[in-house]
């Protein structure tokens, strides 16, 4: 369908166009080094494996990556704001189309040392820092009608995270695991093709002036002013130590033990269909209070782990899962079209970058947490406690004004 019939198709329903040439491009390019994402984790961790460094190997390949994310994010918001989002995003892909290309090379040539793997994870944790802040700037500069264009992306995302692993499975299975870095590798080029040639409206004028620590504290100053953004960063910190960091690694535990490997690739799955699911929904409903909707839905995240906690039939925990991941889904949308709607364009790659560093900080510590307690106390126990925390959280969200009372932006068509 060319951009003139989609949108007159868009008018007859009173919305504005949001498949236009540039959002097919933006589109492209995050569908396709999205399945690269979903893929590398799958595809590193067998290849640690494989080449003799364990379990132990794996996870410090894994925090290599994560730890300069979280570290580097805010100054990436700083650099998206002085040299423009896009050329931080363009040269983030290219310096990954570099990384995933010589990781390909050491595992189709040989076995790659550890510290090979953990130096090379980390340059892509850093470049994923350059890169992330810019996406919240990027989709108002490309789309009038902000939340389907998000609830579009958000959506392809989660199908590519959905079949990311079961595609790395097969090829490390079937051929090498060097073919999934080499594919990465070209979705990254993709990508960085893609956002070159986006036609971009009313961008802002780089920032020249101040130093990087001043430009920090006016992001931080930006951040601060708005209670309901620092309100929910606050929740999602407790929430990320209590519910979404022992979530992952307890349940791990528990599915297997109850049906065994399939059976948690299964609820896994589950869990990925919903956030599709979820993604759907927000492309069509538009409620005036965003985030007090949002709210509502995340009381269906609490499904995760309490499904977790009694264990019940195989059917059953897929269903509850799939609930959950619509639920958290709705909220993602819900919450990135206000980021996106309510800062100022000038501002809003460093505001982004805080709250990105605040909502993944805290994950990892409910992850190393998450084991000495089980072994306390029980996975289960501590999940069931995930659950009160998770359905307090939606409490908290909803008894804020600022959070509760936040309206929808419509933007000029």
């Amino acid at each position: 369908m060319s951009d003139t019939a989609r949108k007159s198709e868009d008018d007859r329903r009173g919305e504005p166009a949001v498949w236009t040439r540039d959002f097919r491009l933006f589109f492209t390019a995050r569908s396709v080094s999205t399945l690269g994402t979903g893929m590398v984790p799958v595809a590193m961790s067998l290849g640690v494996i494989q080449a003799g460094y364990g379990a132990t190997g794996a996870g410090l390949t894994m925090a290599a990556s994560i730890v300069p994310m979280a570290l580097l994010v805010l100054f990436g918001g700083v650099f998206a704001d002085r040299f423009t989002p896009r050329r931080m995003m363009v040269g983030a892909d290219a310096v990954r189309v570099g990384t995933q290309t010589i990781t390909a090379t050491l595992f189709l040539v040989g076995t790659p040392t550890l510290w090979h793997l953990m130096v090379i994870s980390a340059v892509n944790g850093t470049a994923a820092a350059m890169f992330q802040p810019g996406l919240a700037s990027l989709v108002p500069r490309i789309a009038t009608d902000v939340q389907r264009a998000v609830a579009t992306q958000r959506t392809s995302e989660s199908f590519m995270m959905l079949v990311g692993p079961s595609v790395a499975g097969m090829l490390v299975a079937f051929a090498d695991v060097g073919l999934v870095f080499l594919i990465d590798a070209a979705g990254y080029g993709v990508s960085s093709v893609c956002l070159a040639l986006l036609r971009l409206r009313g961008v802002p004028r780089a920032v020249q002036e101040g130093s990087i620590w001043a430009n920090l504290k006016v992001g931080w100053r930006e951040f601060r002013s708005r209670t309901w953004m620092w309100g929910v960063i606050l929740i999602w910190a407790v929430m990320g130590i209590a519910v979404f960091g022992p979530v992952y690694p307890l349940g791990a535990v528990i599915v297997n033990d109850a049906y065994k490997a399939t059976g948690y690739g299964f609820v896994t799955s589950a869990f990925g269909a919903g956030t599709i699911l979820g993604g759907l929904i927000a492309m069509r409903i538009k409620p005036q209070r965003p985030l007090a909707a949002g709210a509502l839905a995340m009381f269906f995240r609490a499904l995760e782990p309490l499904s977790l906690t009694l264990v019940p039939p195989l059917p059953v925990m897929a269903v509850l899962h799939v609930v959950a991941g619509a639920g958290s889904a709705f909220w993602g949308v819900m919450w990135m079209t206000s980021v996106q709607t309510q800062v100022a364009p000038e501002v809003l790659n460093r505001v982004h970058a805080y709250e990105v560093a605040g909502s993944i900080i805290a994950v990892p510590i409910g992850q190393s947490l998450a084991g000495p307690v089980a072994s306390l106390v029980g996975a289960r126990e501590v999940l069931a406690v995930s659950s009160v925390v998770s359905v307090t959280g939606c409490v908290l969200l909803l008894s804020v004004p600022a959070i509760r009372g936040l309206r929808r932006v419509v933007a000029a068509t």
